[in-house]
């Protein structure tokens, strides 16, 4: 008959092996974390619209707040953001050429809202019809005046874009700076990076600020 062996004395119970890790240095104390559990911690929390209406909000503040960005490259002149039409180193020659010079067509719709609110204040009729005399003779002088600037504009810009950009296209360039030359500076797009003299408006908003 086989004896039943007897309990385990504390002489024969196995001896823990030692943490073959030098001491001081932590063990892991949990397992090994899957690369799908790993990769959903990385991740942050979206949070999706609650219903439509919150959807369409959402979407309408990210459209208004791509076009002021986009609005905002285009009235600094970037490049990237301009219309086809505003692009290119002929242009920009353009923009910069007329915006360096006070030239008769930028004031031509000052004059007329001026002349014409003159002829709506109620004057003594002798007065009156002295207004009206200048007004009915001035509007002829002044649109001669901006038609002759504009084709002294055109011809002048499109000779020397010609002398500065050879093998560039000029095509449209002479009307691109008469029409430009025809508005109010402030109404101009893209904005004048040029004061009248030439002088960079940057540099003058560096000694603005520095006084």
């Amino acid at each position: 008959m086989f004896r039943r062996r007897s309990q385990t004395s504390p002489e024969d119970s196995p001896v823990p092996v030692e943490d073959p890790k030098p001491h001081g240095t932590p063990g892991k104390g949990r397992p090994t974390p899957k690369r799908s559990e790993a990769q959903g911690r990385r991740r942050s929390p979206v949070t999706a619209p609650a219903n439509r209406k919150e959807a369409y909000r959402l979407a309408r503040e990210r459209d208004r707040a791509l076009r002021a960005k986009q609005r905002e490259a285009m009235l600094r002149g970037d490049e990237r953001a301009l219309p086809v039409r505003d692009r290119g180193p002929v242009r920009k020659f353009a923009r910069d050429w007329v915006d360096a010079r006070r030239l008769p067509g930028q004031y031509f719709l000052p004059v007329v809202f001026i002349i014409m609110l003159m002829s709506m204040v109620p004057f003594p009729i002798p007065v009156r019809s002295v207004v009206l005399t200048v007004y009915t003779l001035s509007l002829p002088v002044v649109m001669v005046l901006v038609l002759a600037s504009s084709f002294w504009v055109s011809a002048r810009v499109k000779k020397e874009a010609a002398a500065r950009f050879p093998g560039e296209s000029l095509k449209g360039v002479g009307f691109y700076a008469a029409m430009r030359s025809s508005q109010m500076r402030r109404l101009r797009f893209p904005k004048p990076t040029v004061l009248p003299g030439g002088l960079p408006v940057a540099l003058k908003d560096t000694a603005g600020a520095k006084r």
